[in-house]
């Protein structure tokens, strides 16, 4: 199961550092298995996705900008998170949900 749904950010890079367990990280279709010690970085403009393949949980650093947080702060308190809620508001934040 997917922790983030398929998207793009047009001005900012996001990394991953694992710390425990594993995640597998898709950028532009392509899946990295990233276990315990190593990271996987999505550039800007990349489609990107993450998500633990293992029944274990897994521990990782995110690293973003800014503006990629303020996004993530307001994917959560939306009160409207249909699809077009929230294609609108990848927008606001310079980024498209795909």
């Amino acid at each position: 199961m997917q922790v983030a749904p398929l998207h793009r950010h047009f001005g900012c890079d996001e990394a991953w550092y694992v710390l425990e367990g594993e995640l597998c990280v898709q950028v532009d279709g392509e899946t990295f298995r990233a276990p315990a010690g190593s990271a996987v970085l999505a550039p800007k403009r990349s489609a990107h996705t993450y998500w633990n393949p293992l029944p274990v949980s897994a521990r990782y650093l995110l690293v973003m900008t800014p503006k990629t947080s303020a996004l993530i702060d307001a994917i959560h308190s939306a009160t409207d998170r249909s699809w077009a809620g929230l294609q609108n508001l990848f927008r606001e934040f310079d980024a498209e949900l795909i």
